[in-house]
Formats: structure tokens, C-alpha cells, sequence
């Protein structure tokens, strides 16, 4: 039978999540499905974890890795009309995701759909309010902006085979692709109940080499960008301000505090190192990238009505016991 759909997942050295993320795959309503795997030289177990459930494997050489060669890689591989990308550190909350990704597609005008990120018990407080300003919980189906993000989205093979993603750029592959799309008339969806907890663990120097690199090529994709001194000190201060309100609410403010102003400014530093030069940008698009919004909602934290998380704490349990029983 064939797939449904099919789930690229970039991966180097991702032992420690990658299981997590496929048995979330394999809890799915959206049945069959098919996995590719584009391993950039990993030398732990991922390749072997993939090989277990079942997954492609499709290698890249690490000095020819891009985020967008890789995803071209994976995508020239999928047998699938609708693909998926996913993050090897992420993994689905419900098993309807797939089916809530997809869900967008029946209107023949979208071209991509991404879903909802929320973070952990791991996240750092400030991403934590990132999450919350750029994945609300209401969808919008023909959103304004090319904003997106390729940790948890989907597209139309038919249209990355007529523009495949940018191989040249350091970062933010998904924005550039999505500007195209826009700018052929296609519709970009976002879906708030196609959720999944995406797991970052980074240092402080790999928060600032991220936006850093992102700044490149926000950058390139816009040359007509800026991002100067002055944008810097604002975003740092409005962000700082709203992230410490907040902590306040929570009554963590002691414990946040620094790690706010810590994250914040490797964030907007490592922008600014990336943008170094100048010319116009819409306010519109900066808000969506760099400025908090006043009130942000309060999470939900009673999840989806109706609807059951994935239990994975119970998927690990009975798969100890198929193997203490063999």
C-alpha cells in the first residue's frame, strides 16, 4: 500500500530523542506512512534506532550538509504527494498529527502547513515565551506572512519540485521556500492542533551561533534587511521586560532572571552579528520575528478537549515486556 505520506527527519547524533520521535510516528491515525532518515555522519546509534522501526536511510557527507540540501536529499527519496519534515529531537503530543498537518491540503491553494511547537521541562524560560508568540492556539489556514518552521511542517511535493529548497543558505530554508509559495499565489496554513514538544538543550554560545546563523540568511533571503544597534537594544529591552513579567506571574522571576537576559541577548546579539549590514524591512515581519507581544495567552494547559496525548511513558513499558518475554 502506498504511503500516505512521507516524514523527513534530518538527524546527527540524535540517539537520545529519535526514538521517541518514531514511536510518536508510529502512534499515528494516518497509516502507512514512510520514514527517510538523512543522516549527516552520525556516530552513535541513530542510524540503527531508524533501522528498527522500520525507516529509509539516506546519507549525506557532513562538509555537504545544509538544512536545504539535506531536506532535497530526503524529499528527491519520498514516494508521497504530502511531505512532512520533522526535527529528530521532537515528538507528537496526540496521535492525530499527521492527520491535523495534512488536514490543510484540502484546499488545493495551500502549499504548506505548519504545526504548533511547545517546549519542556528542559526549554529555557525565554524560549518557552517564543513558543507561546509564534504558535498560538487558534489556526489560521491562510496566514498573512511567509512565517514558518520546518521542525514541524508540510508541504506539496509537486510544488518543491518546481522550486526545491535553497541549498545555499546557512539557515531558515523553510522562510525562503515559503516566500516563494506566496508570491505564486499558494496559501501558507498554520495548525494549532498539530502539536508536537520540540527539545532543545543548546549552550548559551548555541543559542547565539543559531540566531547568528539565521540572521545570515534572513539577510539573504531580504537584502534589503536591517537590523542595527538600535533594533538590538529594543528588542533586548522589550523582550527582557515581557519575559520577566511573566516570570513574575509564575513566580520565578529569582530563578529566571538571569538566564532571560542571557538567553535574550545571545539571541538579538548573535541577529545582529548576522545581519551587519542595512536597508528596509516591513514592521510586520520583524514583529513576527523579534518582538513580543504585549499579553501573550495563558498556556493551556488541560490540552485539547476530547482528544488523548500520547502515552509514552506506556509504549516504553509494554515494549520492555515484549523483550523481557522473548
Amino acid at each position: 500500500m502506498k504511503a500516505l505520506c512521507s516524514i523527513i527527519i534530518r538527524a546527527y547524533n540524535e540517539e537520545k530523542h529519535l526514538g521517541k520521535l518514531l514511536q510518536g510516528i508510529a502512534s499515528q491515525t494516518v497509516q502507512p506512512v514512510q520514514v527517510i532518515l538523512v543522516d549527516s555522519g552520525s556516530t552513535d546509534r541513530t542510524r540503527t534506532i531508524a533501522q528498527d522501526f522500520g525507516a529509509e536511510i539516506v546519507h549525506i557527507k557532513p562538509d555537504q550538509f545544509t538544512f536545504g540540501r539535506s531536506l532535497n536529499l530526503g524529499i528527491d527519496h519520498a514516494e508521497a504527494e504530502i511531505v512532512i519534515m520533522a526535527s529528530a529531537h521532537v515528538y507528537p503530543v496526540y496521535p492525530d498529527w499527521l492527520e491535523k498537518l495534512m488536514e490543510p491540503f484540502k484546499d488545493e491553494k495551500v502549499a504548506l502547513v505548519y504545526g504548533k511547537q511547545s517546549g519542556c521541562d528542559t526549554s529555557k524560560f525565554s524560549e518557552l515565551q517564543g513558543f507561546r508568540h509564534w504558535y498560538p492556539d487558534v489556526s489560521d489556514y491562510n496566514q498573512d506572512t511567509p512565517f514558518c518552521n520546518n521542525a514541524n511542517a508540510a508541504i506539496r511535493k509537486n510544488l518543491w519540485q518546481s522550486h526545491p529548497y535553497d541549498e545555499s543558505l546557512t539557515g531558515l530554508e523553510d522562510l525562503a521556500w515559503a516566500k516563494w509559495v506566496k508570491q505564486q499565489g499558494y496559501r501558507i496554513a498554520y495548525s494549532a492542533e498539530a502539536e508536537i514538544v520540540h527539545v532543545h538543550q543548546e549552550t548559551w554560545k548555541g543559542v547565539y551561533n543559531r540566531y547568528r546563523r539565521e540572521g545570515m540568511a534572513f539577510k539573504h533571503i531580504n537584502p534589503e534587511a536591517t537590523f542595527s544597534i538600535g533594533e538590538f537594544i529594543k528588542a533586548l529591552h522589550e523582550n527582557v521586560h515581557n519575559d520577566w513579567r511573566e516570570a513574575r506571574k509564575q513566580k520565578k522571576l529569582t530563578k529566571e532572571c538571569c538566564n532571560v537576559v542571557k538567553f535574550r541577548a545571545c539571541q538579538f546579539w548573535g541577529t545582529y552579528q548576522g545581519y551587519r549590514q542595512s536597508g528596509p524591512l516591513t514592521w510586520q515581519l520583524k514583529q513576527t520575528f523579534y518582538y513580543p507581544r504585549t499579553h501573550l495567552p495563558m498556556d493551556n494547559n488541560n490540552g485539547r478537549q476530547g482528544v488523548k496525548p500520547i502515552s509514552y511513558e506506556e509504549i516504553s513499558s509494554s515494549d520492555k515486556e515484549k523483550e523481557s518475554g522473548k
